[in-house]
């Protein structure tokens, strides 16, 4: 087993990175959670043969589990599903030292983390991603939420794991699709915050869509690692540092908010909202042609989205990311690059360069 610890003083936890070790889910729990006699294991449709493995882990290594399975889709990250858990955790009578177990992708580790923020003031959480995206991205860092119909994750909370379990079996059956959504992410810290990274991908792509297991293992932790370099450093988005990781996402939001939530997976919508911030980069003057290039170039590769769809109202983009959460008083804010592996955030940013960004094919 490989770990890559995310320090935040009291609140700092384990990242555990395995291959075919399904049984060590239950004494990594028991370490991470010496304190928790209980666990609701929350997964959804397409894990809850993983989770029923898991939660049988759990109850080898001392934990009273209960289990809920929600509906596979980015739908799923409601209100509605937020009330189901809160009456599963009331049903089994959870106190705080009751443990959330997320098995799943983004949708259950967002949805069950925000239960877990939220329900009796904060449960401890465990992060067992199944996903490619879940396992670079959004089991790390403590972003936990549930979409709004004006827009994705308006309700949220900060809300670190007590540990993070990957294990890179869980990608053998992941759907294509699904794995090269999550390639996205992948890209985005080449771009954002290692040039080396992204030159590692670009020569490795090949391996890296044959799942070879050393090549999962290599990007999958070196995701985590540069992802918890950040949150260290600005866990809660207090000083725009955690802003960088962002990169690409006020147009992915936008796209993934017009287009209707579950049109686009998350990471298509990043992949081609990075595209958009690459030209809108360019034609701002603070790069030349080659990064967006090589970035596309990366992305087409891997299958993904490189442009926004024309049918998708270029006012109601343009309204979304006015709202979006780097917006600032209605203006335009972008993560945007400056060279391959630094980028920064801008707030004169012109409408009309938007546009022309939104318009191209």
């Amino acid at each position: 087993m490989e770990s890559v610890h995310v320090r935040l003083g009291p609140r700092s936890y384990e990242i555990a990175l395995t291959t075919a070790q399904p049984a060590g889910v239950g004494p990594f729990a028991r370490r991470a959670l010496p304190a928790s006699t209980a666990a609701l294991v929350v997964s959804d449709a397409n894990t809850a043969s993983l989770a029923n493995d898991v939660e049988a882990t759990l109850r080898a290594n001392g934990f009273r589990t209960a289990s809920v399975t929600v509906p596979a889709g980015e739908g799923t990250k409601s209100l509605a599903e937020l009330s189901n858990l809160y009456d599963a955790l009331y049903a089994m009578t959870a106190d705080r030292r009751t443990a959330v177990v997320a098995v799943g992708g983004g949708v259950v580790g967002d949805l069950g983390g925000f239960a877990a923020a939220t329900y009796n003031r904060g449960l401890p959480l465990l992060m067992v991603p199944t996903t490619m995206l879940a396992m670079v991205d959004s089991s790390v860092g403590g972003k936990t939420g549930v979409n709004h119909p004006k827009g994705k994750n308006l309700i949220g909370a900060f809300h670190q794991p007590a540990g993070v379990w990957i294990d890179t079996a869980f990608l053998d059956t992941l759907p294509d699709r699904e794995f090269r959504s999550g390639l996205a992410e992948v890209v985005k810290y080449g771009v954002i915050l290692d040039e080396p990274f992204f030159d590692d991908l670009e020569a490795n792509a090949g391996d890296l869509l044959a799942r070879e297991p050393a090549t999962l293992r290599h990007v999958v932790g070196r995701s985590c690692r540069l992802k918890a370099d950040v949150v260290e450093k600005d866990e809660r988005e207090e000083t725009g540092l955690r802003a960088v990781l962002n990169y690409g996402h006020t147009f992915a939001h936008a796209f993934e908010t017009v287009g209707g939530y579950g049109g686009w997976l998350h990471g298509e919508a990043v992949a081609a909202g990075m595209v958009c911030a690459a030209r809108l980069a360019e034609r701002h003057g603070l790069i030349g042609p080659v990064l967006g290039q090589r970035q596309l170039a990366l992305l087409t590769k891997f299958g993904l989205p490189t442009a926004s769809k024309p049918e998708w109202p270029m006012d109601e983009l343009i309204a979304v990311m006015r709202r979006d959460k780097k917006a600032a008083g209605g203006n335009l804010r972008f993560i945007l690059p400056t060279r391959l592996g630094e980028v920064r955030l801008f707030d004169d940013v012109p409408e009309a360069l938007v546009r022309d960004v939104l318009a191209a094919p």
